[in-house]
């Protein structure tokens, strides 16, 4: 009879050792979608914050950039901050992004796939006291790239 040869040992712990490697690897340089989400609404509040908003008008959706020129939303949210809160920065918090799988802007507006909807919180100092805003912020991709809506249901 012939011996049947099995595996070394040392063959099976070096290939199981490179499979848990790969993964580790997969898992450290992966970002999950979620996490992109809020990132995306981090960089447009921060904006939002810094009054930078030709940047944070950079991140809308189309259908976002249809509902405000570029120049009358810089034009609005700073009389809305300054002119009528009476304060020129904020604080916000941002919650953790939930997966829609579709999502409206409004009754008329095209139906989108695989948004976030990310709850955010700001919190302005201003001459009539303190006060918050709770907010949903949806994220979706359009043309390889994230963006930002407001609902406006």
């Amino acid at each position: 009879m012939r011996r049947r040869r099995s595996l070394p040992i040392p063959l099976i712990l070096l290939t199981v050792g490179v499979i848990i490697f790969v993964i580790f690897l997969f898992s450290l340089f992966h970002t999950s979608l979620e996490s992109e989400a809020e990132a995306l609404v981090k960089s447009f509040y921060q904006y939002e914050q810094d009054a930078d908003f030709s940047s944070s008008w950079e991140l809308f959706h189309p259908q976002m950039k249809e509902k405000f020129d570029k120049s009358n939303y810089i034009q609005q949210r700073n009389h809305v901050f300054v002119g009528h809160f009476g304060t020129d920065t904020f604080t916000y918090t941002i919650g953790k992004a939930e997966e829609l799988e579709t999502w409206k802007m409004n009754k008329n507006a095209l139906t989108l796939q695989g948004v976030y909807k990310v709850p955010i919180t700001q919190t302005f100092k201003s001459t009539f006291g303190t006060f918050t805003i709770h907010q949903d912020i949806f994220v979706a991709h359009e043309k390889k790239k994230w963006t930002i809506l407001w609902s406006y249901q």
